[in-house]
């Protein structure tokens, strides 16, 4: 089980934190990404960690504003938003499975990979 937390309304150049606390699965041997999906749009992969925390990937849009990270002492993964502009909004989504990745875009094409997944939590990016 996953669940998603962090999300909510936030002013342009703002930030916030989302959380993703894991149960059921051995945490420390599964990747996890996160998903986000924007009102009238397909679900996109933005970022990913692999299992040991040492391989990050972002999609262009969020790199160098969002980091991802994975605390296998709380079994939780984090996805930390800096200056955040109205086009971040949307539904974020974490994701976990077994599946290491090389490329994001292999999880925007395929998230049937992660068969695990929380409900979702609202970001909403406005003055």
């Amino acid at each position: 089980q996953l669940v998603e937390s962090g999300g909510g309304l936030v002013q342009p150049g703002g930030s916030l934190r989302l959380s993703c606390a894991a149960s059921g699965f051995a945490f420390d041997l599964y990747a996890f990404a996160w998903f986000r999906q924007a009102p009238g749009k397909g679900r996109e992969a933005i970022s990913y960690i692999s299992s040991g925390g040492a391989a990050t990937l972002y999609t262009n849009s969020v790199k160098g504003r969002f980091t991802i990270s994975k605390d296998n002492a709380k079994n939780t993964v984090y996805l930390e938003m800096n200056s955040l502009r109205p086009e971040d909004t949307a539904v974020y989504y974490c994701a976990s499975g077994p599946e290491h990745v090389s490329d994001i875009a292999i999880l925007t094409s395929r998230p049937q990979l992660y068969p695990y997944w929380g409900q979702g939590t609202q970001v909403t990016v406005s003055s």
